[in-house]
């Protein structure tokens, strides 16, 4: 008798059903492999985990609150619960994944940090922790996200982190991670690449959804403390590459009653020729070292991706994700700019929180779903709005 493969964990070479792997240059084989063969035993063992858990307590903040919104719940019938990663230190989810590799990355004897970032929020949280250590950190950006994210390319730089612009292709997400590899490649000895997100090659997505589990293994107490059950009827959460809607998911992956929802950016519209909807129009194809789906040309060209959240403008998606999308295991929906745009601004009427671009996304979900008044729903909000203010002043102006 087999037992069913677990939706949480990859098989041993790194592999979601068909999606996921390791597809590297030769000269990364020994960093990846190092890294394969060693993650898991250096992550579980206990003094990793004493002092992983005291960082993410002490230092980032955690647990984050599970807040009952009341005023949203009443907007749409039923009961919403905000998860509320916005309050973590950095104002982000980010910074789970990043204490967790900046461990790892010591106990592995690297010197130096690479990360790349869209929406700035790993980067902060990569050069925090890379000054929280006292180690050199280079962070990759898109020239055009150093633009509508300058607060958070000053962050970077006062936590001392050296910002590097990406000036090829459309200058966003996509441009800063291919930037981040080729320094990888020519600096593999004393070099850790902090991947932000649930992308990259095997063992990223399985390490990176580990780090950022606590915060479903987190919703499923604090719903037990709350209303006497671990179980929620829906969880919702944003996508670009995946990492906040991968730990948000993790420990419901396997519990089948609960509706898995995740939201891609629209963009202009799906088929605007404008979108990040990578689901609805991506294709299998390999990108930044693993296969997963992919927004592609018929000859295989990336096709570049449209977001008003500079975190969610990718043309791709994280393995577990495809898989979950294809298996049927999560329902994917997608939110425009301007539909994101209007839930944000509901938000904060509503409850008093403004929230990033990237969760904003997620919120939409409320309009489009149809609940039960018995229902249980949690959001994952992912960040805060600090750093889109002038993207929602452009908006106010418009309105007056």
């Amino acid at each position: 008798m087999t037992t069913k493969q677990s939706y949480q964990h990859p098989n041993e070479q790194g592999y979601y059903g068909k999606f996921g792997g390791a597809y590297i240059p030769e000269m990364l084989h020994r960093n990846v492999e190092e890294l394969r063969t060693r993650y898991l035993e250096i992550i579980y063992e206990p003094s990793f985990q004493k002092k992983f858990q005291e960082l993410l307590h002490d230092y980032a903040g955690r647990p984050t609150p599970l807040f009952l919104a009341q005023r949203l719940s009443k907007q749409y019938g039923t009961t919403v619960y905000l998860k509320r990663e916005d309050l973590c230190h950095t104002g982000a989810h980010k910074i789970n994944n990043t204490i967790g590799q900046i461990l790892l990355a010591e106990r592995l004897g690297k010197k130096r940090i690479i990360a790349e970032t869209g929406a700035g929020q790993h980067g902060v949280a990569t050069a925090t922790v890379c000054a929280l250590k006292g180690v050199e950190c280079i962070v990759y950006m898109g020239e055009k996200d150093m633009e509508r994210q300058a607060p958070n390319v000053a962050r970077m730089k006062m936590l001392g982190a050296k910002v590097i612009p990406a000036v090829s292709g459309s200058k966003t997400l996509k441009d800063a991670t291919n930037e981040a590899i080729r320094d990888w490649i020519n600096n593999p000895n004393d070099t850790h690449y902090i991947i932000g997100s649930v992308v990259g090659p095997h063992p990223y997505p399985d390490m990176v959804a580990r780090f950022q589990s606590v915060i479903s293994e987190e919703i499923r107490w604090q719903l037990k403390e709350k209303i006497n059950s671990e179980i929620p009827t829906h969880v919702i959460a944003c996508v670009g590459g995946g990492s906040n809607a991968a730990g948000a998911f993790y420990h419901f992956l396997d519990e089948s009653s609960v509706q898995l929802i995740a939201v891609e950016a629209a963009g202009c519209g799906i088929h605007s020729g404008m979108s990040a909807a990578t689901t609805q129009l991506g294709k299998p194809g390999i990108l930044h070292g693993s296969k997963s789906l992919l927004m592609q040309t018929e000859d295989g060209q990336v096709v570049e991706p449209h977001s008003i959240s500079a975190g969610l403008d990718y043309p791709g998606i994280g393995p577990l994700h495809a898989h979950l999308f294809e298996t049927g295991r999560a329902k994917f929906l997608s939110a425009t700019d301007d539909e994101a745009l209007a839930a944000a601004f509901e938000l904060a009427k509503l409850e008093g929180i403004i929230p990033a671009l990237e969760s904003a996304h997620a919120l939409h979900a409320l309009k489009i779903l149809k609940f039960n008044k018995e229902d249980k729903v949690v959001v994952c909000l992912s960040g805060r709005g600090d750093k889109d203010l002038a993207t929602y002043m452009k908006v106010m102006e418009r309105k007056q």
